[in-house]
């Protein structure tokens, strides 16, 4: 799906909600609707009209190379610009991100509105909440294929230190990140999807350990939840491996993450209710008696962000959608002991969902 026609689905969005035009301020908004990817822009789109995107004079040229369909306003004050250029167009209602504009954000439109307005009538303004957003959640084959791509280099980089003994016990946890970070970036990655995550020993009973100088030891979990980005496209991948032989209880508990991942991901369909597909997977760790040991939502949508619609979780809302990309990773988390996590990016589909990360999930003894 191309840029133009991303938003002309907006477009129509805002015609039944009786909306003039729609002003973009979100920057990962801009960039799904226009393909321009600098660090200031702004886009009108409007319900009858050509659009408008806007930004300052050191994009002009990127600005022209990336959304060349588009007309294009250069002014410092881009928010303000793009605001008074809806006013001259004559825009009666405009609707904004009121998820994306801050408070005094919102007072300074309104009076660049009502300034451009002259004494005229002003536009009035109308939350479009996360419209954009919920386009987003829906990926077309374009978005699928970046994905796809980020997923292959994640896969790639943790096969390729493993095989090269990267993984083992007296390196460090930080080490191990950084080594990872690098390799997916010789293979082709933007930048990792967020900062890789390694987690051995008692940190891996840590959902969101943050790495540090720790010693990967013979015996303990090594937890690695890291991903890759590709055209702007995120992965977002979780194995847990054992260095040396593994003792019953981490068989265990492997097996048991490993059975409530499968329930998650077989529970991903057209039309399923997002509780009920966590609940299909925290079912199997709680009946199993480690209820409290899953802390957190069993996925989220991945894509632009690395977290983005829809949740899947006890307190989410909605349905799963062909085309809505998401993780499942469920995890049990003993402090002060050891945990796993086991994380795929998977995408929903009418014949099931596909799954986009590859790599083995059977208990891998280092």
């Amino acid at each position: 799906m191309s840029a133009a026609q991303r938003r002309d689905r907006l477009r129509a969005t805002a015609a039944e909600r009786g909306l003039d035009a729609v002003l973009v301020t979100n920057l990962l908004n801009v960039r799904y609707l226009t393909g321009f990817t600098g660090s200031n822009g702004v886009l009108l789109v409007r319900t009858e009209g050509d659009d408008v995107l806007g930004t300052d004079g050191r994009y002009t040229t990127q600005a022209r190379a990336q959304a060349p369909d588009l007309e294009l306003l250069i002014d410092r004050a881009t928010v303000a610009g793009v605001a008074r250029e809806a006013v001259r167009r004559g825009v009666g209602t405009l609707g904004y991100e009121s998820h994306d504009v801050t408070v005094d954000g919102l007072a300074a439109l309104e009076d660049v509105l009502a300034d451009a307005a002259a004494g005229g009538t002003v536009p009035a303004l109308s939350s479009i909440h996360r419209a954009v957003e919920a386009q987003r959640a829906i990926k077309d084959d374009t978005e699928v294929e970046a994905l796809r791509r980020a997923c292959a280099i994640a896969d790639q980089a943790l096969a390729e230190l493993a095989a090269e003994g990267a993984l083992r016990p007296g390196r460090t946890e930080l080490q191990v990140g950084r080594e990872l970070d690098a390799r997916m970036l010789a293979l082709g990655a933007e930048a990792p999807s967020f900062e890789t995550i390694v987690a051995t020993g008692a940190n891996s009973a840590i959902p969101h350990h943050r790495p540090d100088s720790t010693v990967l030891e013979q015996g303990n979990f090594l937890k690695i939840d890291f991903g890759a980005t590709v055209d702007g496209y995120h992965s977002d991948m979780t194995r847990t491996l054992v260095l040396g032989a593994a003792a019953d209880w981490q068989r265990e508990i492997y097996e048991l993450v490993a059975a409530s991942q499968a329930a998650g991901r077989a529970a991903l369909a057209v039309g399923a209710d997002v509780v009920a597909v966590d609940a299909a997977a925290r079912d199997v760790i709680a009946d199993a008696g480690h209820g409290e040991h899953f802390s957190h939502g069993l996925g989220h949508g991945v894509g632009l962000e690395i977290h983005e619609a829809p949740g899947i979780g006890p307190l989410g809302a909605g349905t799963l959608a062909a085309g809505m990309a998401v993780t499942v990773e469920p995890g049990v988390y003993l402090p002060g002991h050891g945990g796993v996590r086991i994380e795929d990016t998977l995408v929903v589909t009418a014949d099931g969902p596909e799954l986009l990360t590859l790599t083995s999930k059977e208990l891998l003894v280092l």
